[in-house]
């Protein structure tokens, strides 16, 4: 697909997904995500060799990706905040056993069943693994359908190349929202769909070879410990080549703003008018939240008065803007939470009163 079409940003995840080699998709159904399996459930048998089948649980979702990666292929699994949590031990499975895969998140308001409204509030669970164990997930934050498009073939891509689960992190506003996109299939190094990635770890059958052994369960004294510092050794790989952030306006910035995602559209949107009144302010977008940008977020704590961190939780990115930061300098929050969302109005008046106050005599 080369022309630019008009789609909401689940349908754009499922498309992407199929162009960039997605053959395997096991997805239970659950707002705000509901569309991106209603599309791969008439989309994948489309594909060659594509598989759609809507299990009794996300339980059952989840370790379906584990044995399709297991064999070979590529799988992605999809839903919304209450769904990931009940994934969680197959993601700590896939993680131990190192097998790539790819789960989207589309997240609505929490905790329990929450609301069916948009949120940011799974920040904690992407980032830190989320279940039982010492391991980390890729973690990409899209803030617009394009980016759905884009960063979706990068997250297969990712997964292949690490041996790892890769989550993208979206909410129910961009879920939802339609855009016109363009849907690539190609990436740099990353192989068009139909060329056969090789995967000689993967349980294709042993004749002419040594068996193939994938487990997470190590009983033998210490050897569990040096499997751990394997995962722990390609995790600091991960974090030196793999960080990735959209910087604007840090050049003469006296504060900056911290956002991902739908927080960083209406961040900045502020920004924007702030920059009309005269304001110093610039704007770090985190795109991959692990690993986190927080090299270039020291750097520039030298350099500005303050950091503003806007979410729409009750505060989850800000620790590791702080641990970034370092005490160099104050780090502010704003958030709305349970479904709520940050107007413009709301950030202009943070900026003007918790950092500039000198500016509105």
């Amino acid at each position: 697909m080369t022309e630019k079409m008009l789609m909401c940003g689940n349908e754009v995840i499922g498309e992407a997904a199929i162009q960039a080699g997605c053959r395997y998709y096991f997805g239970y159904p659950i707002t705000p995500q509901n569309e991106l399996t209603a599309y791969m459930s008439g989309r994948m048998p489309e594909a060659p060799g594509g598989v759609f089948l809507q299990p009794e649980s996300e339980l059952s979702a989840i370790n379906m990706v584990f044995g399709a990666s297991a064999a070979g292929g590529r799988a992605m699994t999809s839903s919304s905040s209450p769904g990931i949590s009940l994934m969680q031990e197959g993601i700590s499975y896939l993680a131990a056993a190192q097998l790539p895969a790819v789960i989207v998140n589309i997240v609505r308001g929490g905790p329990g069943l929450g609301n069916i409204a948009p949120a940011q509030s799974d920040y904690f669970q992407a980032t830190r693994g989320g279940g039982h164990g010492d391991y980390r997930t890729i973690a990409l934050a899209p803030s617009t359908v394009q980016e759905l498009a884009d960063l979706t073939p990068l997250a297969f891509h990712l997964a292949d190349k690490y041996r790892n689960p890769v989550l993208i992190l979206g909410d129910g506003i961009l879920g939802q929202m339609m855009e016109p996109v363009e849907i690539k299939s190609k990436i740099e190094n990353h192989p068009p769909p139909r060329t056969k990635i090789k995967k000689p770890w993967a349980l294709t059958g042993a004749k002419g070879r040594p068996r193939n052994l994938i487990r997470s369960l190590y009983l033998g004294e210490g050897v569990l410990e040096n499997h751990n510092k394997l995962l722990q050794k390609k995790y600091e790989e991960i974090s030196k080549r793999e960080v990735r952030w959209e910087a604007i306006s840090l050049e003469d910035a006296e504060l900056i703003l911290v956002a991902y995602g739908t927080s960083a559209r209406i961040s900045g949107a502020a920004l924007r008018e702030a920059k009309k009144e005269g304001l110093k302010v610039g704007m770090l977008r985190p795109i991959t939240l692990w690993p986190f940008p927080s090299r270039v977020i020291s750097e520039s704590a030298d350099k500005v008065k303050g950091f503003l961190t806007v979410e729409m939780s009750c505060g989850q990115m800000v620790e590791d803007v702080r641990l970034a930061v370092g005490g160099k300098c104050p780090v502010h929050f704003y958030g709305r939470t349970g479904g709520e969302v940050p107007t413009v109005e709301e950030i202009l008046e943070n900026i003007h009163s918790r950092l500039m106050p000198k500016l509105d005599k």
